[in-house]
């Protein structure tokens, strides 16, 4: 029941947000944002819940967690200042504490926070187009929210980044803005060219904004310090690391555009991901983005919403803090999936293959450890 993102009580009142988003884009914290309506996902929020709960009343949970007590996931626009600060707080308290991991066999992991990183990085090629991908990172995300509570007293829970809310203007948003209660804002604006999103090249990202180094907010002195494994940021300056865990320290880049989020990241677009396609696979399929076809999907598109580096490398891009709010929505997107038709059958529903690696893996048989 912990990953069930109880929702709060007056979800089911989203036609308050039912404009167009008109901000400026800016990135300024000016207050000018007007979030988009999502209340199509809204009431399937609802419905989920509903049915998750009734669901509960005949076939309770064996241990001790409920409907009443289940941890509450929200929405990163819902929180006050000084609960996004906390939570940034504590996503900084993470990197100001040492590494878990053998020096040795992740020599680029320096904090707590990149232990996180180098678990995704080693994974990579096992977590993503698989039928793990979902049920991967919804561990991944909550083990995440575990070390922020249990070892930064973080008091709250995993925020979500709704990206409906902010499709038409991410870097206007609360989560974008650069002000000191948002995830830190936009890079500096550098000269690139265009961002190849996808791997079969189908698609080429306009250049934004920014490109640089971000200039505002909680993360501006943050260090990334592994990775890009896979860099598609194409500006001076984004040099790959010379092997998968190799230390190379530079600052958190973006490029932030709506270019990608008002295409594939609307209500529209999560609604109807998650009404019309009915089994597992063809859901997991399409939230990834079907490349061949040069549709991104919601996955995908979160992720280039933020771009830059590490946002836009598949292996690292745990290295961006927002990667938490991403896939928090994520997790969010797929528990409406599992709920709101049949709790029975979906909860449990899996399709599509793993795949391992031959990659040595580092630590000593403890490489999940978070």
């Amino acid at each position: 029941m912990r990953f069930s993102h109880l929702l709060e009580g007056g979800i089911a009142l989203a036609a308050a947000h039912g404009a167009t988003a008109t901000g400026s884009g800016s990135g300024s914290g000016s207050g000018s944002f007007t979030p988009a309506s999502t209340i199509k996902t809204d009431a399937l929020a609802v419905a989920a819940l509903a049915n998750l709960a009734a669901y509960s009343v005949t076939n309770p949970n064996p241990s001790s967690c409920n409907m009443l007590n289940a941890a509450k996931r929200r929405e990163w626009s819902t929180l006050s200042s000084s609960q996004r600060i906390a939570y940034t707080n504590a996503i900084k308290c993470l990197m100001s504490k040492p590494s878990h991991l053998s020096p040795t066999l992740v020599p680029g992991a320096k904090t707590r926070y990149d232990d996180f990183l180098a678990v995704h990085i080693n994974q990579t090629l096992s977590i993503h187009g698989t039928a793990n991908f979902l049920s991967w990172h919804r561990l991944f995300t909550w083990a995440f929210e575990q070390a922020l509570r249990n070892e930064c007293a973080y008091d709250g829970y995993q925020p979500y980044w709704n990206w409906g809310k902010t499709a038409f203007d991410p870097a206007g948003s609360p989560v974008f803005d650069g002000s000191a209660t948002s995830m830190s804002g936009n890079g500096a604006f550098v000269p690139h060219n265009c961002t190849n999103g996808l791997p079969t090249g189908l698609n080429c990202i306009p250049p934004g904004n920014g490109g640089g180094c971000v200039t505002s907010g909680p993360f501006v002195d943050y260090t990334v310090n592994m990775g890009p494994i896979a860099p598609t940021l194409a500006a001076p300056g984004v040099v790959p690391a010379s092997s998968l865990f190799a230390y190379n320290p530079r600052c958190l880049r973006r490029d932030i555009t709506s270019w990608v989020s008002s295409n594939w990241t609307k209500d529209i677009d999560s609604f109807e991901l998650i009404t019309q396609y009915n089994d597992i696979l063809s859901f997991q399929n399409r939230m990834q983005g079907d490349f061949a076809a040069g549709y991104y999907g919601v996955h995908t598109a979160g992720h280039f919403t933020m771009a830059g580096d590490p946002g836009g490398d598949l292996f690292a891009s745990p290295g961006d803090p927002a990667f938490w709010l991403h896939h928090g929505q994520i997790d969010r997107t797929w528990w409406m999936w599992q709920n709101y038709l049949s709790p029975k059958t979906r909860t449990s529903a899996l399709g599509g293959r793993s795949r391992s690696t031959t990659r040595r893996r580092a630590g000593t048989g403890r490489w999940m450890i978070f």
